[in-house]
């Protein structure tokens, strides 16, 4: 089959296209012929050697059809969604023809027919599992609270953006472009902030102005900012790293966190472990949203298999404003 190979650490020149073996179907697996797969920052990050865990194919989701299950969880040609679970870490991903991935990160589709294209579906896994699992299980998000979404115009931001909108929550999402403020408030945000390090000074709010709740995907680089930001009682979830993966230097809880804010992290590659299964996200539901046009969940680009240097190059450098989505070969 054909793959995307990482052959050494590097920029997106190191990604080249060759001749692999084909995965062999086992039980515990289903062999998927990939039909699209999405691009994230974490990939970014194993590509050039910054990550722990990487694959020399890499990719933490995909679409696709079925090809084989030993065990019969899933028919043959049924579409599906497939992320984490090891993709593109501990197991070769999705950048490739096919690849196997574990069931309990596989989600049905229900019929052999995907529901919306394949690139719009693409766009959907890692992004809207990883906002919702953010928005209602770490930050228990409600109708009518108030959320703040730093870096809100990443694919995962946006994800946010449209779920929480969609749920009836009044949100502030802020973006390092100001040419982006368009876009958010055309996604249904109240009020689009720039974003910078020193926002909480910016923003100067009044105690009881605080927010519900804020996600916090610009990472270390602003999460003691974030967290003066919360209101007591409110809660902030850390579940991106777009500002870099520099620790925090001196972070000390007694000094920087006001008392009675819930922090919490999310990791997807968390997603198939007991504590946080696949089946606790409603794929399907939120791929009805897309699909109904509830959600503005479409891709911002779209590139063929071969242009997958330069897929990573947008992501890179900040260009992508949204998901981007690359074919299958």
């Amino acid at each position: 089959m054909k793959a995307i190979v990482i052959e050494k650490f590097g920029n997106p020149d190191v990604l080249v296209i060759k001749d692999v073996d084909k995965p062999e179907p086992k039980a515990g697996f289903a062999l998927i012929r990939v039909k699209a797969f999405g691009i994230n920052h974490a990939e970014m990050h194993m590509r050039k050697g910054e990550w722990a865990e990487w694959m020399p194919i890499s990719g933490v989701e995909c679409v696709g059809i079925v090809e084989a299950c030993p065990g019969g969880e899933f028919e043959l040609g049924t579409a599906v969604v497939a992320l984490m679970g090891g993709l593109g870490r501990t197991i070769n991903g999705s950048y490739a023809e096919y690849t196997n991935a574990s069931v309990g990160n596989v989600v049905s589709l229900g019929s052999n027919e995907p529901p919306l294209p394949w690139d719009q579906l693409a766009a959907i896994p890692e992004s809207y599992a990883t906002a919702w699992s953010s928005l209602f299980r770490n930050l228990e998000i409600q109708k009518g609270q108030t959320l703040l979404i730093r870096g809100a115009t990443s694919a995962l931001g946006k994800a946010a953006v449209n779920l929480a909108v969609n749920h009836g929550v009044r949100v502030v999402g802020t973006t390092r472009n100001a040419d982006r403020h368009q876009d958010l408030l055309t996604l249904g945000v109240e009020k689009v902030e720039q974003e910078g390090p020193d926002l909480s000074k910016r923003l100067n709010l009044r105690l009881e102005d605080k927010f519900d709740a804020v996600l916090d995907l610009i990472g270390n680089s602003v999460l003691l900012d974030s967290l003066t930001l919360v209101r007591r009682g409110g809660r902030l979830c850390l579940a991106g790293w777009l500002g870099g993966l520099a620790p925090i230097s001196d972070f000390n809880p007694l000094l920087q966190m006001s008392g009675g804010v819930h922090f919490s992290l999310f990791r997807s590659p968390d997603f198939g472990q007991p504590a946080f299964p696949v089946s606790d996200v409603p794929i399907r539901d939120i791929v009805q949203l897309a699909t109904d046009g509830k959600l503005n969940a479409k891709p911002t680009k779209t590139f063929s298999f071969d242009q997958i240097r330069e897929a990573h190059r947008m992501v890179e450098e900040g260009r992508a404003n949204g998901k981007i989505v690359v074919m299958g070969y």
